[in-house]
């Protein structure tokens, strides 16, 4: 039997594997990941054979053609997500644990199935997915003092932070090679203290995050607020982070976040109202390339011709919010 680990490039994914593979190592694993973005990821492995095939933290409904043809050549499959799903497969070599709860993510659906024993990384997951409200809840049922739930805070956002660009060359490690250094640590903490990754993350955070933070909206109404970052590197790394600082900045608000594409499109990260978490995905499923979940998604490459449209979508998506 081969072993075949798929996994999204963001700390969630990172975690969520991490946790499995302490339960249950597979030394011998294949591991594909790619930046946040690069969902359709099982599209490059349709033709294994005899695997045994974990998917963790990328929709299934971007991935169904994919996942049906995998499991037709009678290889079985492991699937933990926290996306739009869609309708699930009836399979009985599917294994799917789907849950679109929006206070969920990955790394605590993972959790549940391990009952609680790799809580603290579900813990950094859930705060590099921006569940802050859902990893204190977690770290509060552990007992943690305030010292370690920063630690596992930083831990989290660094790891998000390392996925997002509009290609690998944006991001300073592989989110393979950051996995591989991920796992020799059993406990965050302990990674959090020793890890050179950390600290090479930190710094490149550190420093985007200060470019971002001197940025005005481009648009700015009762729905919420639209930002545009240059068509630079440090800005698609930190669109994501800084998205999540944005939604925290002002909670009853949605927030857009455009970066331009080498060609002229958009690429946008938006999340809901961090009070009413819901529709981000609807958004942005109105638009090729659109996708997400209802407290967070985007859209990879919006025309440039269709910003207009965009803006009033978002301004009517998050506007009908007010008379909920």
């Amino acid at each position: 039997m081969n072993f075949l680990d798929v996994f999204n490039g963001d700390a969630d994914g990172i975690c969520a594997l991490h946790q499995l593979r302490l339960q249950e190592p597979r030394p011998d694993a294949r591991l594909l990941s790619g930046v946040k973005r690069d969902i359709s990821l099982l599209e490059q492995v349709r033709e294994v054979r005899e695997t045994a095939v974990t998917v963790l933290d990328i929709s299934l409904d971007k991935n169904r053609e994919s996942l049906e043809e995998i499991l037709a050549a009678g290889n079985t499959v492991f699937y933990a997500d926290h996306h739009y799903a869609g309708e699930i497969p009836a399979s009985e070599r599917l294994s799917a644990h789907i849950d679109p709860d929006p206070l969920i993510c990955t790394s605590l659906i993972v959790n549940r199935l391990l009952e609680g024993k790799y809580t603290l990384w579900a813990i950094a997951g859930a705060f590099g997915d921006n569940l802050d409200e859902s990893a204190e809840q977690l770290a509060q049922e552990q007992g943690l003092d305030q010292v370690a739930l920063a630690q596992l805070k930083e831990t989290g956002i660094l790891l998000n932070y390392n996925g997002y660009g509009a290609s690998l060359e944006d991001l300073f490690f592989h989110p393979v090679d950051l996995f591989r250094q991920v796992q020799p640590y059993a406990n965050p903490l302990d990674f959090y203290a020793d890890a050179p990754a950390l600290q090479t993350l930190k710094e490149g955070y550190q420093s985007d995050m200060e470019q971002a933070l001197s940025f005005e909206p481009v648009h700015q109404d009762s729905a919420g607020r639209i930002y545009q970052l240059p068509a630079e590197a440090w800005a698609r790394r930190v669109a994501g982070v800084y998205s999540n600082t944005l939604a925290r900045q002002e909670p009853e608000l949605a927030h857009a976040l455009l970066t331009e594409n080498a060609d002229k499109s958009l690429r946008i990260s938006i999340r809901a109202p961090l009070n009413n978490r819901n529709g981000a995905d609807l958004l942005c499923r109105q638009f090729p390339t659109g996708g997400g979940r209802a407290a967070a998604a985007g859209i990879n490459a919006l025309p440039a011709d269709q910003l207009d449209p965009f803006i009033r979508a978002f301004s009517a998506q998050f506007s009908s919010f007010d008379t909920v």
